[in-house]
């Protein structure tokens, strides 16, 4: 019987030393006023991918993560984007998905053209048109933004039950670099119309991994 409370307090302390570990690690990435009374909501873009006025946004999210810099490796705007979303995909926060949909569907044909390797994605301009582990394409490239569409394949052009847009930004002023990543979830269908409600997991956990992208993608910009 002590050895098994020895063993219970051990794996909570080490269940709760994580815990810290990962709050730590994640305490310089933050979430912000994000609603569809947002500009980007407005946009013909927007409501070329949402056309139902009807059709709200199941999931929406805003992270944030503020860098100096003089810390980072470049100060150029559409470097640094390009960078971003390259250690996004490319990096380890991607990796276990990038497998989960390579083995479902790198096999099957009009998938030829997509990326998968991960030396591929590092080095990947992710111009308009770049599709992405059969799960994500870039609908939008500017200096400063690279918008995909995700939730299901890229050959699935028309509405979808499953549909969204995900941004990965950057802003600057003279001394500070601000890297946003943004996420909108909705249902493009006309039965998205009628709502629906996420698992009450789902949000929480797309957070947590939202952390994990920006902190892994933007330390390897960093000096």
């Amino acid at each position: 019987m002590g050895k098994f409370r020895s063993l219970v307090r051990l794996a909570t302390a080490s269940t709760v030393a994580g815990a810290i570990g990962w709050k730590v690690y994640t305490k310089d990435t933050h979430f912000i006023d994000f609603s569809t009374s947002s500009p980007e909501f407005a946009t013909a873009f927007y409501r070329a991918h949402n056309p139902a006025p009807g059709n709200k946004p199941l999931l929406l999210d805003h992270a944030v993560k503020r860098v100096p810099l003089s810390k980072l490796r470049t100060s150029d705007t559409d470097e640094l984007t390009r960078e971003f979303s390259a250690n996004i995909w490319g990096g380890p926060g991607f990796a276990l998905q990038r497998k989960y949909h390579e083995k479902r569907g790198r096999h099957l044909e009009g998938r030829q053209d997509m990326l998968w390797e991960k030396g591929d994605l590092a080095k990947s301009d992710y111009r308009q048109g770049t599709k992405i582990a059969d799960y994500f394409e870039v609908v939008q490239r500017t200096p400063e933004k690279v918008t995909v569409r995700w939730g299901d394949s890229p050959l699935v052009t028309g509405p979808r039950p499953s549909d969204g847009l995900f941004s990965v930004e950057v802003s600057r002023d003279d001394k500070f670099a601000t890297f946003h990543l943004k996420s909108i979830f909705f249902n493009s269908t006309p039965e998205g119309a009628e709502g629906g409600q996420l698992p009450f997991w789902y949000t929480p956990l797309h957070r947590e991994y939202t952390k994990l992208w920006m902190e892994t993608s933007v330390r390897s910009l960093m000096k």
